[in-house]
This record gives structure tokens, sequence and C-alpha cells, in this order.
């Protein structure tokens, strides 16, 4: 007799319930953990301390997916196509907390784990997560090392944790299946290992398996960077300013609604890496600009207070929803010059438009990616993304460039922007944008190297000649 799905209907009242319901939600659609996130905590009465919990666990199990999945497969008396997925995430969540957070009690991680199989309406599953967790936890020791084994477990800063027994590839005999317990799926990991070396690959791997830096962009239309420091200080939330001019780097993580100044539009989320982009386009007050792929709003909201709110912005998307999130965040921000326009998928007649033919003093196009540059932000993606991706991604961003392009004045300027560390999404297609509009010429180009301090990506500058 085969099982009907498992399915949770009751109320989520424990932030591990919260966790794995997210997990499954990433699982069974496209959205990104952030929005699936925000979406059940907008509805969820957990405390504070329960809504972080589950923030770190739905993100910790992303990013370690690979890690985890390297672990429990000794431990699984069953075949791995025999194990339900509501089942994988919740062997997943317990590993999770067992190996990797030493502020939880191994207790309270086996019991709450355990309680979940009644919540998902398989009781009959508590003794198999039970006896599996419980195998697992027999398989960790509390010694750590600084060097890779088949016994060493990464954890974070370079630290591996101790095994009882090998159960991960050698890495002097199978470096690319190593990497793989950094949570990086064969594929990718080969890639890298063909560009990069041995120790590169490592620190790439540590930085995508944890969380990365939280950074603030502070918002000049409505305060500067000092005074925010200062309310940020007299909240007790430690901070320090990043390397931007208007990048604060906060110390750990917080929950950003409850920050000082957030209704009042005093800052925006944003890594410097992206800051970067939006001032090597440089706009200046009075301009009127293209932003061809606009959502969720980040580097469009920038470029309006770069313009000192004076001026033009055409926001472009194919998504109506992610538009209203665009003009949402210019609510927040104070800002009044950003218009929204829906762009047909694939450049058709409909549902949407065409991108305005201009001509524009400045167009920013923020190509659609690989994100292989903010995996640690985008845990999710990691998983999603195929090998055959790429083709597709090249010929969208090559187009959008050249769309770019044609619709930049005499003189104006075009930056190409990516969150990808891959060379054929960046530096490439900026080269074939060229061969295909001679008019444009590269100015400057910037690779910025994942966890160098902050995320990874690449940005060019190109200018029409007049």
């Amino acid at each position: 007799m085969r099982l009907q799905p498992a399915r949770f209907t009751g109320p989520i009242h424990t932030a591990r319930t919260l966790a794995l319901q997210v997990l499954l939600d990433c699982r069974n659609g496209d959205a990104f953990v952030q929005e699936v996130l925000d979406g059940h905590l907008t509805r969820s009465p957990l405390s504070p301390a329960d809504r972080r919990l589950a923030t770190h666990l739905a993100y910790g199990v992303l990013r370690r997916r690979g890690s985890l999945d390297a672990l429990l497969h000794p431990v699984i008396t069953r075949e791995p196509h025999n194990v339900e997925p509501w089942l994988w995430d919740a062997l997943r969540l317990g590993a999770y907390q067992l190996a990797y957070l030493s502020h939880v009690p191994a207790h309270a991680a086996l019991n709450e784990t355990v309680e979940l199989a009644a919540q998902w309406g398989r009781p009959g599953a508590k003794g198999f997560l039970n006896g599996v967790l419980r195998s697992l936890l027999r398989l960790l020791t509390d010694d750590r090392t600084d060097r890779p084994a088949a016994d060493a477990l990464p954890l974070e800063n370079g630290v591996f944790r101790r095994l009882a027994r090998p159960v991960l590839p050698d890495p002097a005999t199978k470096p690319v299946e190593y990497l793989s317990a950094f949570s990086l799926p064969r594929w990718l990991a080969q890639r890298w290992a063909e560009r990069y070396p041995w120790d590169e690959c490592v620190r790439l791997g540590f930085w995508f398996a944890g969380p990365p830096p939280l950074y603030l962009r502070v918002n000049p239309l409505r305060t500067n960077r000092d005074s925010f420091l200062a309310a940020l200080r007299q909240a007790g939330i430690a901070a320090e300013p990043g390397d931007h001019p208007q990048a604060v780097r906060l110390d750990e993580s917080a929950s950003i609604r409850e920050l000082p100044g957030y209704g009042e539009g005093w800052f925006t989320v944003q890594d410097q890496s992206a800051m970067r982009v939006g001032s090597a386009l440089d706009p200046q007050p009075g301009w009127r600009v293209l932003d061809l792929c606009a959502a969720p709003g980040g580097k469009t909201t920038h470029l309006a207070e770069l313009l000192h709110n004076e001026g033009q912005i055409v926001a472009c998307d194919i998504d109506d929803e992610r538009l209203k999130i665009v003009s949402e965040l210019c609510a927040r921000l104070g800002i009044g010059i950003v218009q929204t326009r829906r762009l047909a998928s694939g450049g058709r007649e409909t549902p949407g438009e065409e991108p305005p033919t201009g001509p524009f003093d400045a167009v920013l196009v923020d190509v659609p990616c690989s994100n292989t540059g903010v995996l640690g932000r985008r845990p999710e993606v990691r998983w999603r993304l195929k090998p055959g991706d790429f083709a597709h991604l090249v010929r969208l961003q090559t187009k959008l460039l050249l769309w770019a392009g044609e619709r930049v004045r005499p003189g104006g300027v075009v930056v190409y922007s990516t969150c990808s560390t891959e060379p054929e999404e960046n530096g490439a297609v900026v080269r074939a944008a060229l061969r295909g509009l001679r008019e444009l010429e590269l100015e400057v180009e910037e690779e910025q190297v994942p966890g160098k301090p902050s995320d990874g990506g690449y940005w060019a500058r190109l200018r029409m000649r007049g």
C-alpha cells in the first residue's frame, strides 16, 4: 500500500516545525528560502528567539545538505529512495543540530526532532528517526583539527570536527568528492577544482557553508552613517562602518524590522559588493536611468539615492509581484522618482511590454545569473542549478546587455553586473556584446571574490561613443 504524502496541518508552534515546513516548501517550489521564511514568519506566533532559531535551522540545513547526507548515509539502514522527502528533511534537521549547533543540547535536538514525526502524521517513524540520529551521535566526537581528512567534518573558519571513523571521501585521493562535504554539488566542485588551487577551493567551501556578513546600506535621503551607527549603539546593537561609504556591517544577525529607523527608511539590506555596482554607474542628479532587471529593488533604490531623488528611473521586470516589492521599498525609503514597468517574458509583446526605447543617460543591467557568488546567502540555489543552465543564462545575459547598449545615449554609460563567479557569465558576455555593438567601449571591470570581504560577483562599466 502506497503511503499518502505526509502533511502538516496543525499550528506551527515550534522553531523546528517551522524550519521543517520551510525546507519542504523550498523542496517543492522555486522560491528563495528568504521569501518562504518571510511568508511563514509573518503568520507565525513564535517568540523572537524561536524565530531566530527557525531561520538559523532552515538556512543551516540548506547550506550543509551535502555534508548532512554524507553523515546520514552510513547510519541509515534503508535504501535512500525508501525514505520519504519529509523524513529526509527531518533527519537533516536533527543531524544539523547534533553536528553543528554546540549550544543546542543533544537530548533537545533528538527529542524535538523525533516529535516531528507525529506532527506530520507519521508517529510510526519516531523509532526510525530516533535510531538514526542516535547512531549519528555516536559517530561525532568533540575533537577538532585544522586538516581535511576522511574522518574530519568541515565546521567553520578552517576548523574540522573529528569523526569516530572515516565516512567522508579521502581528500588525498578524491579531492572533488571531498569538496562535496562542504555541500557543493559534485559538478560545481569539479568546475571550481579545475579553475582554483586546492586551498582556494577549501576557503570557498568554508565561506559558502556559513552565514555571510549582514550589511546595511544607509539612506542619505533620510539620515547619515554616523547618526545611524549612533542609533544602533544606543539600541545595544554592535555594528561598524563598511568599506563602501554607505555600508554598515552588523556584528551579529538581527531582526531587520526591529532595528532603529526601519520604519523611517534610514536603511535597507544590501551587501557592499552590490553597493559597488550602483557606485560604478555613478548617476548624476537629473539623469534619466533605465534599470532593466530591477526587482526586488536594492540596486534601483541605491541609484535613486545617488541621484539625490532627482531625475527619473524606469525600473523593469517581468513579474508584477516583484515589481510591487520595488514600489514598497521605494515608499519606505522616501524615493519618488522610480516608475515601474512590467516587461514581456522573452521580449514578447504580451502580457508585458518591450523595454522603453530611450535614449537614457545610463542603463543598469543586473542580469539573472547562476548566483554562484552568493551561495551562502541563497543556499537553495546550489541544489537547483544544473550545468546545462549556463547556456540559457548566457544567451539571456547577452541579449539584455545588447538591449542596454541600444537604449543609452551617445556618451551615456551602461553597467553590466552579476552575482556570479563564472567567467562565461561575466567577461565573456561583455566581450560578446562589444563585438555585437561596436559603438560600446569597455571602461573598467571588477571581479569581486567571495569572502574578500563579502559577496562574490562581477561588474563592468561600458560607455557609448559620442
